[in-house]
Formats: structure tokens, C-alpha cells, sequence
């Protein structure tokens, strides 16, 4: 199979069926995507690693291709476990783990609950406010809470759009990038046949169960010190340049974990540009540091 080339099913596990694919051969790197749960959204970078590894990337429960059965109580947990599930479908035990956003609180939860599965975790971005100390954490987290709030009454559109012009991202930006992985997934059609959940139920989805326990949540830093899993926590020069608060968050976790923190090229969504090649090269240099 060439790097061009993938495989793809699904993965029945709690209640939902996962839709996974699979590039490339060699030691295996699993993508947990961010909001939104789209596995394509790796699709550049997963093109340049699967030339020498094997890449393994999925829709997140409740989101793209994956079913939405069990999506009312989010849980963390389950998503980590979600990922074991992709990964044993897979055929594979444990891998390189990169999760970006809400996929880098998954990628974070699952290093730490369930370390065995997890040979390293290159942690990109986690929106985690509650690591900030006061009084910006509480700042934050009324924004989140506000968010939500707005979605309940006028609508998760609204909802996201504050999100996304509030949170210290580069919106526009962001969104355009954004836009780049519905021509991933044209190019990229599978031979599985599958359904897909409409934008606006993960729209739902991001803004009534997801965003309130991902910003909320609350590492395990003795569980994460203790780990058998290497950890990398990384963000990228825009928010470094800027000290934005998902920046000055990540150098808190890397501190108390006593890991190492890296800065990578680019936006919170730079691994979604067409031209990926240098935050894949960043992303490379981790895992080869990680004897991957």
C-alpha cells in the first residue's frame, strides 16, 4: 500500500461505530481529531508520514462517519477509549499518539489512564483553561460557559462563531483551512460506503456536549510524571508570538509534567494547509526523538 493508497472500515465499540483509515506501513501513529471529529482533517500530514509509517485516522463518535448513537453524556474517558478500540482495529497495540485541540485533551487523558497503548503523546494545542491560574482561568471559563449559553438560545452556529472570534484563534483563517478538508474527503473517497452526520449536528455536538468538560478538564499530572508514555506538548508560533492563553497553558502542563514543550510552525489548524510539509517536519522530529 502506498502512501497515496488507504484502507478503511469501522469499529463497533460502546453503543457507535467508528470509521477509520488506514495509510502506509511501519510503526503506527494515530491522529485524534479536534472539534468538528473529522480524521480527514490530518489528511496532508497523514499523506507525508504514511511514506515511511503507518497512519491511523478516524471520526471521532458522533461526528463525520462514525455514528452518533451515545453522544448525550461526553466523557473523556470514553473517547480515550474509543481510540484503544481505532487502534486494536487497526491491528495495533500501541503507537505514537498526536492529537491537536479537543484531540489533544483526548491524546492527554489516554497517556495518562491507559499508558500501555501509548509508546508517546504529542499533545498540540489542548484548550485546557483550567490549568491557568486565577483570575484567568475563571475568565475563561465563563467565556466557555457563554458560548454555550449563546448556542441555547440563538443557536450553535452562534455559539461557534464566538467561539471561534473569542478564543484568541485566527478565525478566518482557521475556517478557511477548515474548508480545505471537505476537498480532502472528495479526493479521498474510501471503498467503505458510509453516511455522514450533517455539519450542523456537529455543530450540536461541539457546543452542548463537547466544549464544557474538554475546557474544563483537569489532567492527572501525577498519573501523566508516572506514565510509561512519553509526552511532548506543543504549540504553534502564532500563539507563542502572541502569548496567547493556549500557549502559556501548554508551558504550565509541560512544567508540571517535566516534559519537553516544543513550538511548532503556524496556527492552531496548520497541519490542514495543503502545503503541510513543515508542521509535519516539526511532528517528525518529535517522533524520531521518541525512537519511533
Amino acid at each position: 500500500m502506498s502512501a497515496v493508497d488507504f484502507i478503511d472500515g469501522k469499529v463497533a465499540t460502546e453503543g457507535d461505530d467508528l470509521y477509520f483509515k488506514v495509510r502506509g506501513k511501519g510503526k503506527p501513529i494515530l491522529f485524534i481529531a479536534p472539534a468538528g471529529g473529522n480524521g480527514d482533517g490530518y489528511y496532508p500530514v497523514a499523506r507525508i508520514l504514511a511514506e515511511k509509517r503507518k497512519v491511523i485516522t478516524y471520526d471521532r463518535r458522533a461526528n463525520t462517519r462514525s455514528t452518533k448513537n451515545s453522544p448525550n453524556d461526553f466523557s473523556i474517558r470514553q473517547q480515550s477509549r474509543d481510540a484503544i478500540a481505532v487502534l486494536k482495529a487497526a491491528g495495533e497495540s500501541s503507537a505514537i499518539v498526536v492529537g491537536n485541540s479537543s484531540g489533544a485533551v483526548i491524546a492527554l487523558d489516554l497517556a495518562a489512564a491507559f499508558p500501555e497503548a501509548v509508546h508517546a503523546a504529542i499533545i498540540h494545542e489542548a484548550p485546557i483553561s483550567s490549568v491557568l491560574g486565577e483570575p484567568e482561568s475563571a475568565k475563561w471559563s465563563a467565556f466557555f460557559k457563554s458560548v454555550y449559553e449563546l448556542g441555547k438560545q440563538k443557536g450553535a452556529t452562534s455559539g461557534a462563531l464566538k467561539f471561534y472570534f473569542g478564543v484568541e484563534l485566527p478565525a478566518i483563517r482557521l475556517m478557511i483551512d477548515t474548508l480545505n478538508v471537505l476537498g480532502y474527503m472528495k479526493k479521498d473517497k474510501g471503498a467503505c460506503v458510509v453516511e455522514q452526520i450533517p455539519s450542523k449536528e456537529a455543530t450540536d455536538i461541539l457546543i452542548f456536549n463537547e466544549l464544557l468538560p474538554i475546557t474544563s478538564f483537569q489532567p492527572d499530572f501525577d498519573a501523566l510524571k508516572a506514565s510509561s508514555a512519553m509526552i511532548f506538548i506543543a504549540c504553534g508560533q502564532y500563539g507563542l508570538k502572541r502569548n496567547a492563553w493556549y500557549a502559556r497553558a501548554g508551558k504550565i502542563m509541560a512544567e508540571k509534567i517535566s516534559c519537553e514543550f516544543a513550538a511548532f510552525p503556524g496556527h492552531h489548524g496548520e497541519y490542514m494547509k495543503k502545503n503541510a510539509a513543515p508542521w509535519a517536519e516539526a511532528l517528525i522530529a518529535l517522533i524520531e526523538k521518541a525512537g519511533w
